[in-house]
């Protein structure tokens, strides 16, 4: 008889992310895990969080054209050139949510959640980057938010 399956210790269920960049983190790893598998993600991202200066925000958006030729180079992690300037694109719409909002968690909460939080993925969908309908919702899960799964 097998385990009880649970969600791995990153994804917050009963509480949301303590801060900004630990949103940013979340959405960073389902950017990373769309087409692989988030077992083998899981076991890399040690090295992730070294070579994205442990996901600081403000870190990642100073990220250069230099600073992705590093990361292609790094064996660590999945060396996907679209992923990673997708996070840094990211990292920067985060620093503009932090001055439109104060915190993303504000951003999130001020969204219209109805509908099983179709607005809040189109919008996401349109902020960030590699974002599509499936992996924001996943990201919407894996960050405490209450979205159930579609029904077919």
């Amino acid at each position: 008889m097998s385990e009880e399956w649970r969600p791995p210790a990153w994804i917050y269920r009963e509480t949301r992310p303590p801060n900004d960049d630990a949103y940013f983190e979340n959405m960073t790893r389902v950017v990373f895990i769309a087409g692989l598998g988030w077992k083998m993600i899981d076991k890399k991202w040690p090295n992730f969080r070294k070579a994205f200066k442990n996901f600081s925000i403000n870190e990642v958006a100073s990220f250069s054209s230099q600073s992705v030729e590093q990361l292609m180079k790094n064996p660590g992690i999945v060396r996907n050139r679209v992923k990673i300037t997708a996070a840094i694109h990211n990292a920067k719409q985060f620093q503009n949510i932090r001055k439109e909002f104060g915190s993303f968690q504000r951003y999130i909460d001020g969204l219209d959640k109805s509908s099983n939080y179709a607005l809040v993925i189109k919008e996401l969908g349109k902020r960030f980057s590699r974002l599509g309908p499936s992996s924001a919702r996943i990201f919407l899960f894996s960050v405490g938010e209450k979205v159930e799964h579609p029904r077919e």
